[in-house]
């Protein structure tokens, strides 16, 4: 993943002078060499211990210094040229400075069904069930990792954080539409990549859990909205 944006990247950087860009790699407490990456194009930012894929997000995200910041994960599932897409619509729709624009699997669905053993189907189904029932209505995908913020919506949404770990990106989506954040679904290009990291009961029955949490305490007032938060 990290060769083909790089690539990318400098390719439109020497053909579109005005364009920056940075890349900044949170390395969530490994005992690899991540941090050998670190470059005059790369960022790594080294957690001392594992706190889970929403931390990272958030500290990467945070520590970003561009006008729009996006979130890919790294096994490369997503085409990273995809960004374009995403960044039209960014330019197309924003008019109050807060949008987010959500990559999509949703399109590929029918044919990632297909291939799915049956549990697996039945645990996705029950979670976007209830992501819709408790959590957030209209987005088809919540859990792709390729999602394009303008910088206020990200400092807006970031700084409200509190799950760590695989629901991370429902939270957002729920705080985005708490505080009237603009978001768009559009389909990116993406393939399964062997070796995921999710255990199928296990990482279901957390992100069921952590659902549950965020629809509770937001409406119990136990995490509160700053509604203005640091948003240069």
């Amino acid at each position: 993943m990290l060769e083909e944006t790089l690539t990318y990247l400098i390719k439109r950087k020497d053909s579109q002078p005005k364009f920056s860009f940075e890349i900044v790699i949170v390395d969530d407490g490994s005992t690899d060499d991540t941090y050998q990456y670190s470059s005059d194009l790369v960022r790594v930012l080294k957690l001392k211990r594992n706190r889970g894929k929403g931390a990272a997000v958030r500290i990467g995200i945070l520590s970003g210094r561009g006008k729009y910041l996006m979130f890919a994960d790294a096994d490369g599932a997503t085409r990273f040229q995809d960004i374009e897409t995403l960044e039209r619509v960014m330019t197309s729709m924003i008019v109050s400075k807060m949008a987010v624009i959500c990559g999509s699997r949703a399109h590929l669905q029918e044919k990632a069904t297909a291939k799915r053993n049956p549990l697996r189907n039945l645990l996705m189904h029950g979670f976007h069930f209830a992501v819709w029932l408790l959590c957030v209505r209209g987005i088809k995908d919540t859990q792709c990792g390729f999602k394009l913020f303008s910088r206020q919506a990200a400092r807006l949404l970031f700084f409200n954080q509190h799950v760590e770990r695989w629901a991370f990106d429902v939270e957002l989506l729920y705080l985005a539409r708490l505080l009237s954040v603009d978001i768009c679904e559009v389909p990116v290009n993406w393939h399964e990549v062997d070796g995921s990291k999710i255990i199928p009961f296990f990482s279901w029955f957390q992100m069921g859990k952590d659902l549950l949490l965020i629809r509770l305490r937001y409406a119990l007032g136990a995490w509160k909205v700053e509604q203005s938060h640091h948003l240069e």
